[in-house]
């Protein structure tokens, strides 16, 4: 289907929903963003957008030189602070793995859209059938696509695929602080529990973004915005390594939400209707991805001729991902004899094959959604 002098409609104003925006104006298509916030903005901190991300952003004309490039990703001890390994980012081809604070990138996305003559309706609760019509309270339009981008509680996914979240066993808080850190991503490993630690491209003074997850029982409910005491914070990671514990003893408003694993949508496409990112695939936050695959949905539906086609592609390539995603929140949290054999090869792959931990990647950092093919859309 080519989009030029159609007319597109929104349902969303987050990353998935403005990259969607930005990439359709760019086809030459009417756009409308339904948001039902009263301004265009992100809460939560920060995010990673990996190479896959970046190729899709860049592809649509954006600057991403705000961005933070990181230098490596480094798994360390929870407990003593070690250094289990070091893994060089700057060597990975395409654009640089940067952190991003998620207003910063939104404001971004949002001015790009802006100046390509999107329309933005906010305080707008907007809904869709597959007939192509956006209805809210006082009003109705026809879309020739409806791109459904509302997040992980979308009422559209509820009503076209109603499947029952289930509890992973993990909650998780998020935070930033004021204080230095040097410009890779750590992640400090323990049983039962990790911590994700980067810098923040901020100013006046430097930020880290705090991402924590604890196993437990008790779950808590989905969502960034349920704000917990630093005291829980703090006691759920009384055994951290001194650096690490300082850290989380200057957080002051954690975000504490439980962590479910949402199926993913067996069909995204419904009629003139198209859901993607979380309302299609709510991703566990254990690969940073979550973005990324968001934004490559958006850039990808974009130049999609074959709707089905696309939709085969992406699902296979998101299930895969989230499947990583779940890899990795168990190989974080090892204990015994399974954690020390799992540190000891991630410390010899890192001093003896250091690229082999970029070549396992590749499938993931080196796709280009912006290039339309079978293979490419699936990360073979």
């Amino acid at each position: 289907m080519m989009y030029e002098g159609k007319h597109v409609a929104v349902i969303g104003g987050g990353i998935a929903g403005t990259t969607a925006a930005l990439a359709f104006a760019r086809r030459g298509a009417f756009v409308d963003v339904y948001e039902r916030a009263a301004a265009i903005r992100e809460f939560g901190a920060g995010l990673q957008i990996t190479p896959n991300g970046a190729r899709g952003l860049q592809s649509l004309g954006l600057d991403l030189a705000s961005g933070l490039v990181g230098q490596a990703v480094v798994p360390r001890d929870l407990h003593s602070g070690r250094q289990v390994a070091r893994f060089d980012l700057t060597g990975l081809s395409g654009p640089p793995y940067r952190f991003f604070h998620r207003g910063d990138l939104i404001g971004l996305l949002a001015a790009a859209c802006t100046a390509a003559g999107v329309r933005f309706h906010l305080n707008t609760k907007a809904s869709a059938d597959q007939s192509g019509t956006v209805s809210w309270h006082g009003g109705t339009q026809q879309a020739d696509l409806i791109v459904v981008a509302d997040g992980l509680h979308s009422a559209t996914r509820q009503a076209l695929f109603p499947a029952a979240p289930r509890f992973t066993g993990q909650v998780a808080w998020r935070a930033v602080v004021p204080a230095d850190h040097p410009p890779e991503a750590h992640i400090w490993m323990g049983p039962r529990h990790h911590v994700v630690t980067y810098p923040l491209p901020a100013a006046p003074d430097p930020m880290v973004n705090i991402v924590a997850v604890e196993e437990r029982s008790g779950w808590a409910p989905e969502g960034w915005r349920h704000l917990d005491t630093p005291e829980n914070l703090k006691t759920a990671f009384t055994d951290a390594a001194p650096e690490l514990a300082n850290l989380i003893s200057h957080v002051r408003q954690p975000m504490l939400w439980g962590l479910f694993l949402h199926p993913v949508a067996r069909q995204w496409v419904h009629g003139r209707c198209v859901m993607i990112g979380d309302a299609a695939h709510p991703t566990l936050p254990f690969l940073a991805q979550g973005a990324n695959l968001a934004i490559e949905d958006a850039v990808s539906l974009a130049l999609a001729d074959d709707l089905a086609a696309w939709q085969g592609a992406r699902i296979a390539r998101v299930s895969r991902a989230i499947r990583a995603a779940s890899a990795n929140a168990r190989n974080y949290h090892l204990s015994g004899p399974a954690q020390r054999v799992a540190h000891f090869g991630l410390g010899a792959i890192g001093r003896i094959a250091p690229r082999a931990f970029l070549g396992a990647t590749d499938w993931l950092y080196g796709f280009d959604p912006s290039q339309m093919s079978s293979s490419t859309q699936t990360g073979t």
